[in-house]
């Protein structure tokens, strides 16, 4: 170790740092007679030392060019003494204490600091125009998509991409991925899967991107839910003359719409196949008594709802439900519209238990299957 020559304490922010206290030895020599840390090597010993006390530093977010020469610098570097190790600990401390406030570099770094604050067609508009990509791994974002998009992007690509694809996934995603595409497909991009061994991680990198781009590349749509629930859920809070007159005029324009819409239905006629009888006690404590009485009152003039009215009174006790038989004797004939207005109220209350958790609505047919 005769030959190493200590580091200075170094020349920070424009003067010499003196690291010398009261009764400490004299200052040391000049700096021109010792070696002097430029500002890269500066940088390399803060990281060295951060993580040496085990820090996570997320270097990997740092341009290529600025990791490969960090890493260059590293491995020049030899022994700094620690009298310049604390020299460049307190010019960055003294920097950070500085440090008021920074922005991301470019367009790039300022879509990611304001991710989820802008909307997606405003973020993707401006992506667009800059010409930047979108920041991360895509591998990420294409291992968290669902089977069924997946599915359409092997289907469509080449059995070279689609082979990368599944290699790239989970290994349960990927056999079940493979499960669902044709057998002929299937095995040519298991069998290309054998071929993968020389492609690159750029190249990868590069399917990723253009595999995220295609799911980005989808149209923002107006609307969350489709056609048929959008339907259904107007006609479940509409009157049943106004339902069965669009139902009949989507019978003569698009019967399989109609079907479907009527399979997305939940009106005071379904209760009986849609809630478990041990829930029907909730949904008749959830109205006022005078409105469930209205309801009750009505229902007798239909089959359909007359069933839903006795499966209601059944569910609660023989006293609450001959009290109830009594009160909807006395109420006499309903009106259409007060009767309507019941019978929708007690729909609200069903739905707004399902939705706070309290209730489960059953799928038609869910009753039968269990018995």
């Amino acid at each position: 170790m005769s030959d190493f020559t200590p580091l200075p304490a170094l020349p920070m922010m424009g003067g010499a740092l003196d690291l010398s206290g009261p009764g400490s030895a004299p200052p040391s020599p000049p700096p021109t007679a010792r070696r002097l840390l430029a500002k890269r090597a500066k940088a390399a010993v803060i990281v060295r030392l951060l993580l040496n006390e085990g820090a996570d530093i997320p270097l990997e977010a740092l341009p290529d060019d600025l990791q490969a020469t960090l890493t260059q610098q590293m491995g020049k570097m030899g022994m700094v003494d620690r009298d310049t190790l604390g020299a460049i600990v307190a010019e960055f401390a003294d920097e950070l204490d500085s440090l008021g406030l920074t922005f991301p570099k470019g367009i790039a770094g300022a879509l990611t600091a304001l991710d989820g604050r802008i909307s997606p067609q405003t973020a993707a508009r401006l992506r667009k125009e800059a010409g930047v990509r979108q920041t991360g791994d895509p591998w990420v974002r294409l291992r968290a998509e669902g089977l069924d998009e997946l599915l359409k992007l092997a289907e469509n690509e080449s059995v070279e991409v689609a082979a990368v694809l599944l290699s790239k996934l989970e290994t349960g995603k990927a056999a079940e991925l493979l499960s669902r595409l044709p057998g002929p497909l299937a095995r040519r991009i298991t069998y290309a899967v054998s071929q993968t061994s020389k492609v690159t991680p750029d190249a990868v990198d590069r399917i990723g991107l253009a595999l995220a781009a295609q799911l980005e590349a989808k149209p923002d749509l107006a609307f969350d839910t489709d056609p048929v629930e959008r339907v259904g859920e107007i006609l479940n809070y509409s009157t049943s003359i106004t339902r069965d007159d669009v139902l009949t005029g989507l019978d003569e324009t698009d019967a399989d719409f109609a079907q479907q819409v009527r399979k997305a239905l939940f009106t005071f006629a379904h209760i009986p196949e849609r809630v478990d009888g041990r829930d029907a006690a909730k949904i008749t404590r959830g109205v006022d008594e005078s409105v469930l009485v209205a309801a009750l009152a009505y229902a007798r003039g239909s089959e359909d709802t007359a069933n839903a009215a006795d499966f209601l009174l059944s569910n609660m006790s023989s006293r609450l439900a001959d009290s109830l038989r009594e009160m909807v004797d006395a109420a006499g004939k309903i009106s259409r519209k007060d009767g309507e207005e019941a019978l929708t109220a007690m729909v609200i209350a069903a739905r707004d238990l399902a939705e706070s958790g309290e209730i489960t609505l059953l799928r038609p047919g869910e009753v039968e299957d269990e018995d």
